[in-house]
């Protein structure tokens, strides 16, 4: 991961304009009363990941010992799947708590959301990225419009032949068009699994690594639920199937999509890798499509 300077920017204390509504809680991942259990798998020892109600809920545990992480016992190739996650709170400076699709091998796929931890009181940065073909370093970061550590928030792609839609409360933060005309790999052919983790990342994730993890205030703690897959199930790397099913199909960006699209990036944009000249003397082929 591609290392970027730390941004300042305060948050500007707004609700949704009129008309756009968080519609949360709609997104079909969160609808399913699906146990842990029954699609994932734990990476971590029980002590840090913890089941929680049978299942219902899982606490990923980061202390001095060990990370912590779990991942589907599947692998997908389109569809639309999220989690619902409980962010660290307090201080959270240094830790990293992830949510990401990933394919194998050096040219991967991968979707990632990273929620880059700070000290008390000052806000959580979203970062996503994107990878095809094993090629990344396309990340964006965005501030959140509420405190992700008070309750549970939900966090899902989109992910078809067309693009890839990042949504946070059912309400669209970023789109990555398939650009193959313009030469740009796409994320069209590995299937992904689903995989969660909460890790140090000192040495970047805040304030450009100037600001550490501090053990005394482990263990910290991120908590998720709905874990519901939303796609196309790959069985022995069969993809034909996929390829023709709903969830290759792309529905049309809506009017209202597009409208929150533009008002998240609007408010809420603090870094877009299409606009660091200094990485990107010329911007990268996909930017001129990815506008919003």
């Amino acid at each position: 991961m591609a290392m970027i300077a730390s941004l300042t920017v305060a948050v500007e204390a707004s609700r949704l304009p009129r008309g756009l509504s968080t519609s949360r809680g709609t997104a079909h991942f969160v609808t399913q009363p699906t146990l842990f259990q029954q699609n994932y798998q734990a990476f971590s020892d029980a002590k840090h990941a913890v089941l929680l109600a049978g299942g219902q809920q899982v606490q990923l545990v980061l202390d001095q010992q060990a990370a912590a992480g779990f991942g589907s016992k599947s692998k997908y190739l389109f569809g639309n799947t999220g989690m619902c996650i409980k962010l660290v709170p307090g201080y959270s400076a240094g830790t990293v708590t992830s949510f990401y699709l990933s394919s194998d091998g050096a040219t991967h796929d991968e979707l990632d959301f990273e929620f880059l931890g700070n000290v008390t009181g000052q806000p959580y940065i979203l970062q996503t990225n994107v990878y095809a073909h094993g090629v990344g370093n396309r990340e964006q970061r965005i501030y959140l419009w509420f405190d992700p550590t008070a309750d549970f928030h939900c966090y899902s792609v989109n992910w078809n032949q067309n693009y890839v839609l990042f949504m946070v409360d059912s309400i669209p933060i970023r789109i990555f068009k398939n650009n193959q005309n313009l030469g740009v790999p796409y994320l069209n052919s590995q299937p992904m699994a689903v995989y969660s983790s909460l890790w140090d990342g000192s040495q970047w994730a805040t304030d450009g690594g100037r600001i550490k993890i501090d053990w005394q205030y482990a263990p910290f703690i991120a908590t998720y639920q709905g874990f519901n897959i939303n796609g196309c199930l790959v069985q022995n790397n069969n993809i034909a199937s996929c390829s023709s099913s709903q969830w290759a199909q792309a529905p049309a960006v809506t009017w209202h999509q597009t409208n929150q699209l533009k008002w998240v990036r609007g408010r809420y944009l603090i870094y877009n890798y299409c606009t660091d000249k200094v990485r990107y003397p010329t911007a990268p082929p996909e930017c001129a499509t990815n506008i919003l």
